[in-house]
């Protein structure tokens, strides 16, 4: 059973979310919040699997309750729901510890497969989301090109652990990668636990923004 709370300012919105998940069987709600500060302290009490992160709210908006959250060191994992073309703050909520995005208006079925992935210790964010996140906002990243021949998590790596970081930091699935460099699926599965262990990452998405603070990645052209 994934125990949820469900964080949103929109009464409707945190309504429709309860009664899609309370018709899984696996899912269980277990509060609601409506603005961050409500959502910290409803965190630190109930614990919950997976907290459902709006990120415009009154108050203390989602990415503050996001670092806070994360930093108090407790089990709970965040998935952020945003609205893609207005919320512009998406890659700070990510840095605060977020395991994860998905837009709004994603179908029920992703929804609930994100919060399933993101209970068991995997990141949700779909490539080509990846992609346009990173270059809509990339002039925002820290960019420290000058430092990745000196970063010793990086020189930890082996060459075709580089290589899967830099993948990685280009969005792509652990099936592209399989096809890319030849590989098995499970063998890649092994490379990027590893890669995620030796640079200090929470899940894949910590790895994207290393892989672009280290100027490993870049926003496609165009």
């Amino acid at each position: 059973m994934t125990t949820v709370l469900i964080v949103d300012d929109q009464q409707l919105q945190r309504y429709g979310f309860r009664l899609l998940l309370e018709s899984i069987p696996e899912t269980d709600v277990v509060g609601e919040a409506a603005h961050g500060a409500e959502a910290v302290r409803m965190t630190a009490d109930l614990r919950p699997d997976v907290v459902l992160m709006d990120v415009r709210m009154p108050g203390m908006d989602g990415i503050e309750a996001t670092r806070r959250i994360i930093a108090s060191g407790g089990r709970s994992r965040v998935l952020v729901l945003t609205t893609f073309d207005v919320d512009e703050y998406v890659h700070d909520a990510l840095r605060a510890g977020a395991s994860g995005f998905l837009l709004k208006d994603a179908r029920p079925d992703e929804l609930l497969a994100g919060i399933r992935a993101v209970a068991h210790g995997d990141a949700v964010i779909a490539p080509a989301l990846t992609r346009r996140l990173l270059d809509e906002f990339t002039h925002q990243l820290r960019h420290r090109t000058a430092d990745a021949a000196e970063d010793p998590q990086l020189a930890s790596l082996t060459d075709r652990e580089r290589e899967i970081l830099v993948a990685i930091g280009k969005g792509w699935t652990n099936g592209e990668i399989a096809d890319r460099f030849v590989l098995s699926e499970s063998t890649v599965k092994t490379h990027v636990g590893r890669v995620l262990a030796k640079i200090g990452a929470r899940d894949r998405i910590q790895a994207v923004i290393f892989a672009y603070d280290l100027g490993l990645a870049r926003p496609s052209p165009g």
